[in-house]
């Protein structure tokens, strides 16, 4: 163990961008780890063994903006280590202190950590929307400059992070929960499980996402958000929607024609959400279903399995699907109620290719099984 050291860096370190935080820091960890079934995993692979896909919407007028669409469980970077062979637990703490020095113990040990993070909080980010629940790999710290040094999906380069940043974005209150300094402890294994019984696990627990009615309460993980700006919406026509999994895909397909009925100002607030929810918020692309493509794919062509061939396919179909809600829900150069019109159109597609794709997760669990 390295002590009383100023400036402590983990490296090298394998780092690439990736299209969510949570299977792009986990697929570089897994690099470092020297982990791999015919080299370095890619973070479909990462995720769709995560069996991590899942489905939540929810619309309420105490959310500000006043939906929240998301298309993966919240357990993503504990499942995976320990689907894997390894173990994996969250520490959180509301003591600073005691947090930093979590983090500092373990980078002086050698081993990267990752930690939960706001990036309204993370300078390098620039954004002014909260989300406490963002995935960062810590490696090293610099007490002279006073930076922490982490890893982000959504950067190339190990970013300099002053401490005071860091420090309000691990103890931030913001949705979806607080961050309490939380930190992930992972010991990875010696080497990996074979690959088709891994990914049967995994296609297992995304169908049970996708099948199981869930408490809204886990859609949030620990509780439901605080009230909050309501936006002005009220009314019969604003009620809350609250649903998960297959169910979920109906329900907002049924939701999203009414929407037309809110008035302009706030439909514009919905449409551009919908689409950074679908698109841009880390998903990936197409709600997280683009990864699962990519995983399933790759987990085909390595076990020449039909089942988890038509499964990649089925994902595929679904991300597109999903991509062609959020690209009409955004056009430029066409008035609101037009565009919730055709992203409406666009989803009455999405209940069918939800359930076909649970179901083709299951067949594909199956398969692999056998």
């Amino acid at each position: 163990m390295i002590t009383g050291l100023a400036s402590v860096q983990v490296s090298p370190y394998p780092h690439r961008i990736g299209g969510h935080c949570g299977s792009g820091a986990l697929r570089d960890l897994l690099e470092w780890a020297g982990l791999g079934w015919d080299g370095p995993p890619s973070e479909g692979l990462v995720f769709t063994l995560g069996g991590a896909l899942g489905l939540s919407y929810v619309r309420s007028p105490d959310l500000f903006p006043p939906l929240y669409l998301v298309g993966r469980g919240g357990e993503l970077e504990l499942d995976l280590p320990r689907r894997l062979g390894g173990t994996a637990q969250q520490r959180a703490t509301d003591d600073p202190a005691e947090g930093w020095a979590w983090v500092r113990s373990e980078v002086e040990e050698g081993r990267p950590v990752m930690v939960w993070a706001d990036i309204a909080e993370l300078p390098y980010l620039r954004v002014k929307l909260s989300m406490s629940r963002h995935d960062i790999v810590v490696l090293g710290y610099d007490d002279e400059a006073q930076v922490a040094l982490v890893v982000d999906n959504d950067r190339e380069e190990v970013q300099e992070v002053p401490y005071d940043a860091l420090a309000r974005a691990r103890r931030s209150t913001s949705f979806p929960q607080p961050t309490r300094h939380t930190v992930y402890d992972i010991t990875w294994p010696g080497e990996l499980p074979d690959l088709a019984s891994a990914a049967a696990e995994a296609f297992a627990q995304s169908a049970r996402a996708m099948t199981e009615l869930a408490p809204v309460a886990s859609i949030f993980d620990d509780e439901p958000p605080a009230p909050g700006d309501a936006g002005g919406l009220s009314g019969a026509t604003h009620q809350a929607v609250h649903t998960a999994g297959v169910a979920a895909a109906s329900a907002f397909a049924e939701d999203i024609a009414d929407w037309e009925q809110h008035d302009d100002e706030e439909l514009e607030i919905m449409l551009f959400s919908l689409g950074a929810f679908i698109e841009k918020a880390g998903t990936g692309g197409g709600l997280f279903r683009r990864l699962l493509a990519q995983g399933t794919s790759e987990i085909a062509q390595t076990t020449e399995d039909d089942a988890t061939a038509s499964l990649a396919r089925s994902a595929k179909h679904a991300a597109q699907a999903w991509t062609s809600v959020a690209r009409a829900a955004t056009t430029r150069d066409q008035p609101a109620r037009e565009r919730a019109r055709h992203a409406a159109q666009a989803a009455s597609v999405l209940p069918g290719l939800e359930s076909n794709l649970t179901e083709r997760l299951q067949a594909a669990a199956a398969s692999l099984r056998s």
